[in-house]
């Protein structure tokens, strides 16, 4: 009885990827703006994210960006509703992709990936290019991870690894022609992870893209998904492989990782996810920031 509500509301979701992108980007956005007043907690998430990265930013300047970005994760869980069920041709002419020459196309490569508003419509549209592995949390109702696992994977034999199974599960999927996405931009807790500034803030941050990266020698090409303005959906940005790296040590590579990041935060800041606990391990001594 307990999956009934989560049931349904799925149901709703594989109703609504059909509707046009003209009706479903003003719902989303009127979906954030209600969270945004009813979701006290992750209010609180996202002002104390904000004022610990941007302090030199106004009250007001804050406020604002705070508003959007719930817009922003508003339209997108609606339109992630596309990538969960809708074809893949619906799926390509939604997410488009940008310079994605920068790939190799011998499919040998990791895709750095951060965690901006539509994460799932990036990931499995990506999907659609090659054939990947992607690492994940499992999430607490076991109904709605197996969805997840179900239309995550549901394009090109595209697999999906447990963080608990460690890198010798990533490592053997490389080997056996998979190329890899890593999102290890979140709050993990202490293990596997260094503390380095992410605006100037100590944040625990696993070093999976480091470590990976040595064993693998595979080239590190970033990829950030931008939500384009009205109805117009998504574009997916495919960068440069990085030179130099790994390079002298873990920490000198999280740091550039972390650096990367900052920059196309910069340029889009109300679409990162702010809503998650970025800060929420402390190094010994900080207090508590949420």
């Amino acid at each position: 009885m307990t999956d009934l509500p989560l049931r349904a509301l799925l149901g709703i979701f594989r109703l609504m990827h059909h509707l046009p992108l003209s009706v479903l980007a003003p719902m989303g956005r009127g979906l954030g703006a209600i969270l945004f007043l009813l979701s006290r907690e992750r209010r609180h998430v996202v002002r104390t994210n904000l004022a610990l990265c941007f302090p030199h930013w106004s009250d007001a300047e804050r406020e604002s960006v705070a508003r959007r970005h719930f817009q922003c994760f508003g339209r997108a869980l609606l339109e992630s509703s596309i990538a969960w069920f809708g074809s893949e041709a619906r799926l390509r002419s939604v997410v488009r992709l940008e310079d994605w020459h920068h790939v190799p196309a011998d499919g040998r490569f990791i895709l750095l990936v951060p965690h901006f508003a539509a994460l799932d419509l990036e990931g499995i549209r990506l999907t659609l290019e090659y054939r990947g592995i992607a690492v994940y949390a499992h999430q607490k109702n076991r109904f709605f991870d197996e969805f997840l696992l179900r239309v995550r994977s549901r394009f090109n034999g595209a697999k999906l690894i447990a963080r608990n199974e460690g890198v010798k599960s990533i490592l053997r999927g490389y080997r056996d022609g998979y190329s890899l996405q890593l999102s290890p931009d979140m709050d993990l807790g202490a293990r596997d992870s260094i503390f380095v500034p992410f605006f100037g803030v100590q944040a625990a941050t696993v070093t999976a893209l480091s470590r990976i990266a040595r064993l693998t020698r595979a080239p590190i090409v970033p990829v950030v998904i931008r939500q384009l303005p009205g109805g117009d959906g998504y574009v997916i940005r495919a960068y440069p492989a990085w030179d130099n790296y790994p390079g002298d040590s873990v920490e000198d590579d999280t740091r550039r990782m972390n650096a990367f990041i900052e920059a196309r935060v910069l340029e889009m800041p109300e679409q990162y996810l702010w809503l998650h606990k970025r800060f929420k391990t402390r190094p010994e001594g900080a207090s508590r920031v949420y």
